[in-house]
């Protein structure tokens, strides 16, 4: 791959903002809404645990910007063995939150078509979505970011849309009065809320995980990484809001397509149809930017030995078709594995085995940063630097417990 084919910042922002603001919050209202509007509580817990971690990365990216995938700070920092567990770890969070997009896009095409609605339709039209968004990937890397992008500035629409009505007709008598629907504690709801919505902000590590593909790692990584979050937080939180403060918690529950179902309350049927367009845009822009990761992720570890080097190219400036198609076949076996007879009973599953998985890699990458902190010459920054590691560990390994406590 030539040097003018990789992604500079602004390829790398979006596919890091693309895969986060995609398939989590668009679908997220539905899982959520048993806890009522008291799940504003854990969107806030999460947003600070995801931008503590989005700073890890960024600091990683700038520490060691020659590093092939997150895999490698744990590699070079702790134990080749702890290397291994990482890239694991993150591998099989990959294909496992893949499906869950996927199914978050059938949802909306769902509200679109009718017919599809029932599991098998559903199980159909997910594999339909797998198949068609792998094989775009086999064209590069700078096409699948440019799809990112532009699916990312058309996927906005009507986030923003529903923001904007909802806050409009924002009900806070209906916001007070769904406040905590469970009857427990809210504290003692926070872990059940954070495990759900934490798969929102998974996606702060994808421009290092793609690291091979990016221009200037050094520079273009944390810019990326801290932009992406940024953006996302602000736009998940007023999101949450907007729809909780227009819909009940019990109708919101049996929604496919919560989004397009407070602009269509608000504006009319057609207005929420042309949402759901945009939903089903937005969430295959991020589908094709994961399975992007997905591959290059196992490329990397192909390269050190993780991964069976018969099944996907090694060199980084190359495009692993074959680990793209494998990448394909493995989330069709776990579309087919996870089959449940409603479309939100699947993506619970999904989303609380993707989210421990990739949690148990960032624990081991914060691990990382801490000895690397050695690398930093000032020692309030080091100091810093180690708190920070110590503290997104903490976060990462309770969220890890929460789903173990829940499984």
């Amino acid at each position: 791959m030539t040097e003018g084919k990789r992604m500079g910042p602004l390829l790398a922002t979006f596919l890091v903002a693309g895969n986060m603001i995609g398939a989590g919050i668009y679908i997220l209202p539905t899982s959520i809404a048993p806890f009522g509007t008291s799940s504003l509580v854990g969107w806030l817990v999460s947003a600070a645990g995801g931008i503590a971690l989005a700073a890890v990365f960024a600091i990683l990216g700038r520490l060691r910007p020659e590093a092939d995938g997150i895999h490698a700070y744990a590699r070079a920092a702790l134990h080749p063995f702890l290397g291994f567990v990482t890239w694991f770890a993150y591998w099989v969070g990959c294909p496992l939150s893949n499906v869950a997009i996927g199914l978050a896009a059938v949802g909306y095409l769902t509200s679109l078509i009718p017919g599809l609605a029932g599991p098998l339709p559903t199980l159909l039209a997910l594999m339909g979505a797998i198949w068609v968004f792998t094989l775009l990937n086999l064209l590069g890397p700078r096409t699948v970011t440019r799809l990112s992008g532009l699916a990312l500035v058309l996927g906005l629409l009507p986030i923003l849309a529903a923001i904007v009505l909802g806050l409009a007709a924002f009900n806070p008598e209906l916001f007070a009065a769904s406040w905590n629907p469970t009857g427990k504690p809210v504290l003692a709801n926070i872990p059940g809320m954070v495990l759900l919505i934490f798969w929102a902000f998974l996606g702060m590590e994808c421009a290092n995980a793609v690291a091979a593909k990016v221009r200037n790692p050094e520079r273009d990584i944390p810019i990326a990484a801290m932009g992406g979050i940024a953006l996302a937080a602000v736009v998940y939180v007023a999101a949450c809001v907007a729809v909780q403060g227009v819909i009940p918690p019990a109708e919101l529950a049996k929604s496919t397509a919560p989004f397009a179902d407070v602009v269509a309350k608000l504006a009319g049927p057609i207005a929420g149809v042309l949402v759901a367009i945009f939903a089903v845009v937005k969430t295959s822009g991020t589908l094709a930017g994961w399975i992007l990761v997905t591959a290059e992720t196992a490329r990397a570890g192909a390269a050190v030995g993780y991964f069976p080097k018969l099944l996907t190219e090694t060199d980084p400036l190359a495009i692993p078709r074959r680990g793209i198609i494998v990448t394909g076949v493995i989330m069709s076996a776990i579309a087919l594995a996870t089959a449940s007879p409603t479309l939100a009973k699947q993506l619970n599953i999904l989303i609380g085995m993707t989210v421990a998985s990739t949690m148990t890699a960032y624990v081991l990458c914060c691990a990382a940063l801490f000895r690397e902190a050695r690398l930093i010459g000032d020692t309030g920054r080091r100091l810093a630097t180690q708190a920070l590691a110590v503290g997104t560990l903490l976060f990462s390994a309770w969220v890890v417990w929460a789903w173990a406590m829940s499984s």
